[in-house]
């Protein structure tokens, strides 16, 4: 646990915490079903228990760390079940949303939709994914909005930070930015259009493929380490 690191671009030093202990599970550093120390962790990463602890909460409901009481940590292995549940979550919630968002968003709110898609689009064309990814999370949360449900907008915000937890992004599996960009175009050419029915269907082919992909990845036999 020695070369764990607390990553600059944090947020947080929770967020910070979270990502150096996920970072560690996915490097073989940490390993599963071993118990590690708040105190330990605290110590190395040069910050206090508190943010130790509230990101161990968030590891926790992500279902990559038990917490022990009065021990610590014991790290859990990454479960491909734990995404096929996120997904189904936001199968649940965003084509609906695609659709309502066609039927009921305003000129402005599609204008906006436009426009965070051609976001993508800029960080597509630079080669920026660190730009990329924030720009893909404000369309999905745009379109929650336009549909005027931001608790689905909450809850989707959460899961997909979740899912950031449990494993690396698509494009780790060979997916490029182009290609995820291009799953988005769809969904808003149909929103765009008020054509409600082609917005859901875009939006579920969308979400159907990213699943897949994060699953198998998952689901995969990890590769061992030299």
């Amino acid at each position: 646990m020695t070369t764990l690191r607390l990553p600059p671009e944090a947020p947080s030093l929770a967020d910070g915490v979270a990502q150096a202990v996920r970072d560690g599970v996915a490097s073989g550093q940490l390993v599963p079903d071993e118990t590690y120390s708040v105190y330990q962790l605290a110590e190395l990463l040069g910050v206090s228990r508190s943010p130790v602890r509230e990101g161990m909460l968030r590891l926790a409901e992500a279902g990559l760390v038990e917490i022990r009481r009065n021990r610590g940590f014991r790290v859990l292995p990454p479960r491909a079940h734990d995404v096929e549940e996120i997904v189904e979550i936001r199968l649940a919630l965003e084509p609906a949303a695609a659709a309502k968002a066609a039927l009921s968003g305003t000129p402005d709110q599609h204008a906006a939709l436009r426009q965070a898609l051609a976001a993508m689009a800029s960080a597509v064309a630079a080669g920026d994914e660190a730009a990329f990814w924030p720009a893909d999370r404000a369309l999905h949360d745009l379109l929650l909005r336009t549909a005027a449900n931001n608790r689905a907008a909450a809850i989707v915000a959460q899961l997909r930070s979740t899912t950031a937890l449990l494993g690396p992004p698509t494009t780790a599996s060979g997916r490029t930015l182009a290609e995820i960009h291009a799953e988005h175009e769809p969904v808003i050419t149909a929103v765009l259009r008020r054509d409600a029915p082609a917005a859901e269907s875009a939006m579920r082919a969308h979400l159907e493929a990213t699943g897949r992909l994060l699953i198998n990845r998952l689901a995969a036999p990890a590769t061992p380490r030299p």
